[in-house]
């Protein structure tokens, strides 16, 4: 018998995971205009595919629709190829579902566009961990770094097949850690890139014989593993605006109030961008993470980071020139990422908000009242809190569509009761599982 070749059209839901339904490849003409059936129902499915309280219950119907702009058709080995197309849930008539991620993310891209005319540029840096003891006393070591080379170099090659552009990858600090940095792209392309990467590096282990996980955090006497959010404007011609040399830490006006606003809100952002409950078992003081709503110059434990240069002549530095926001991990969807941090931004430059002076201290050693002073805040410290913070504050919840608080709320809330009686190591070792 001939197997039949399929492609999977995907979504990165609101649990940041990958979902979705295949085809047979033959018929792909007509899905691209008619989709594949979904139900709305499918939004409540957590990470650990409980289903929680759900407004459509086994009503309704709609449309996943794939991208070829997304399309991923990669082999590894001698098996049949890995082949699934990211895509955009629509209802019977076509028009964006309110729920939606990249949807969500494009709502906020052309709020940007009409707020500034400018274009978001950017790339997400992964880290991840192999399960397993891997080689002790390596931090950035090259013999562990050799010891994978040949999964690594498979990534980096199916990153590069399905049309991204690899920057970099390393052994990172962690037991068996590593990173890997793709290039910035322009908008929406920024998140499904995320998307792609983590899928492929899923997949790569697996055809080492290994087991590849993005969980935010496996032992907590240990590292976390973080995904940071780099960040930069451009013009419609592609002229950088990001950099003044002038500005504060070099930032122009337009980067200035959009970091202005990203840090006023980041508290309320952070159920969206570190949404697990053990993603607070990382965001805390020196685990060079992030810990409170800081502006920090070239500094690893600040929330939001103003980073370095390398170029010398002002074209080039203009170009390189980006902030890096730190405060999520992958157990978001990144698209959901991008759309909080974007939103929070223009937020900060509607409301004509100035950017920080730059921390250059330890503010774990400040009481609240000296934080409130200097008018910084400990960012939350759970799930729950992150959630209230969220789901209390109608500007935030107001860049997103009417029922997008209470489903998202709903969500979470069956996500953590399934972890409820569970310690701690048992909770890192259900989203090491998951993600």
């Amino acid at each position: 018998m001939t197997p039949m070749p399929l492609i999977f059209a995907a979504t990165c839901d609101i649990a940041g995971k990958v979902r979705g339904k295949a085809f047979p490849a033959d018929q792909l003409e007509k899905r691209l205009s008619r989709g594949v059936g979904w139900v709305p129902t499918n939004v409540q499915i957590t990470c650990f595919d409980s289903i929680a309280e759900s407004p459509f219950g086994s009503l309704g119907d709609l449309l996943l629709v794939p991208d070829p702009s997304c399309e991923v058709n990669v082999a590894f080995g001698e098996g049949a190829p890995e082949h699934f197309m990211l895509g955009d849930i629509v209802t019977l008539d076509g028009d964006p579902w309110a729920f939606c991620t990249r949807r969500l993310l494009r709502d906020a891209l052309d709020r940007l566009h009409r707020l500034t005319d400018a274009r978001l540029f950017s790339a997400f840096e992964h880290e991840f961990q192999l399960k397993g003891t891997g080689l002790p006393n390596e931090g950035f070591g090259r013999r562990a770094f050799e010891d994978q080379r040949g999964l690594l170099e498979t990534l980096m090659g199916a990153l590069k097949a399905a049309g991204l552009t690899p920057d970099s990858i390393m052994k990172e600090y962690g037991p068996n850690q590593f990173e890997v940095v793709l290039a910035p792209e322009i908008g929406v392309r920024s998140a499904d890139a995320a998307v792609i990467l983590r899928e492929l590096t899923r997949s790569a282990a697996r055809a080492a014989g290994e087991e590849a996980t993005f969980a935010p955090i496996l032992d907590t006497a240990s590292v976390g593993n973080g995904v940071h959010i780099h960040l930069s404007f451009q013009d419609a011609d592609g002229t950088p605006l990001t950099h003044d040399e002038d500005g504060p830490c070099g930032m122009s006006d337009l980067t200035a109030g959009f970091a202005a606003g990203v840090l006023k809100y980041m508290a309320s952002i952070l159920a969206l961008t570190a949404p697990s409950v053990v993603s607070y078992e990382r965001l805390t003081p020196h685990r060079w993470s992030a810990a409170y709503n800081n502006l920090g110059f070239r500094d690893r434990e600040a929330s939001l980071r103003v980073c370095p240069v390398t170029a010398r002549d002002p074209a080039s530095i203009a170009r390189q020139f980006n902030i890096e926001y730190r405060a999520a991990d992958a157990a978001a969807c990144p698209h959901l990422a991008l759309a909080a941090v974007v939103h929070a931004g223009c937020q900060g430059i509607e409301d004509g908000l100035r950017a920080p002076t730059a921390t250059e201290d330890d503010l774990s050693l400040l009481s609240p009242e000296e934080l409130t002073a200097r008018g910084f805040t400990r960012l939350p410290e759970t799930l729950v809190s992150a959630l209230d913070a969220f789901t209390g504050n109608d500007t935030v919840t107001g860049w997103f569509p009417d029922p997008f608080a209470a489903v998202y709320r709903a969500h979470k809330e069956a996500e953590i009761a399934h972890l409820d009686g569970m310690d701690t190591p048992a909770k890192c070792a259900a989203y090491a599982t998951t993600y």
